[in-house]
């Protein structure tokens, strides 16, 4: 976070938006859910790494197409389908110079360790994700303040709670792997 300046609400997210945009008949019933997520993800990511310009867009990207391999692919195991299908839109978008630390983003966001390899946004993007899917009950350097302004502008809508029906559903067929997502 920039030292000094209070994080600011990004209300707007035009890359994420036309995105999901894409990817809106495959999300179906979740997308407000999803949506909020994005949001939620990018602001508190935005908001702990001070990315703008490129970078900001490099955000809105992965926090676009990280979860989306759950609905394009059908899968619980949605990390590589993801950054596949980012690394696609990047390539077609004239973007391939993103398409490491981007995939990197996605396929790191649910390490449990801090990242420490390379790209600059990838461990603000893990910490950001990590905020959100524990509701704000991990903080990991955003201010809690913050934290409760982006989780009342974008509001859960069923997002956590489609998980957990995910996270039920996967269990009873892989009771010995009911998070493939985890990473150390």
């Amino acid at each position: 976070m920039t030292a000094g300046r209070a994080p600011r609400l990004h209300r707007t997210l035009p890359a994420a938006d036309a995105l999901l945009a894409e990817h809106a008949p495959a999300i179906g019933d979740d997308l407000a859910g999803y949506r909020n997520h994005v949001y939620r993800v990018a602001n508190l990511c935005l908001a702990l790494s001070g990315a703008d310009g490129e970078a900001r867009e490099r955000v809105e990207v992965a926090a676009a197409l990280h979860d989306v391999g759950i609905w394009t692919a059908r899968t619980f195991d949605y990390l590589a389908p993801s950054a596949a299908v980012a690394a696609d839109h990047l390539r077609r978008a004239g973007r391939a110079a993103w398409v490491p630390e981007v995939t990197t983003m996605i396929a790191e966001h649910h390490r449990v360790r801090p990242y420490r390899g390379a790209g600059a946004l990838v461990e603000p993007f893990r910490r950001a994700d990590w905020i959100d899917v524990s509701w704000g009950a991990l903080a990991l350097g955003a201010p809690r303040a913050f934290v409760r302004a982006v989780r009342a502008a974008w509001p859960d809508a069923g997002f956590h709670r489609r998980l957990a029906a995910l996270t039920l559903a996967r269990a009873r067929v892989h009771p010995l792997s009911p998070l493939p997502m985890l990473r150390l």
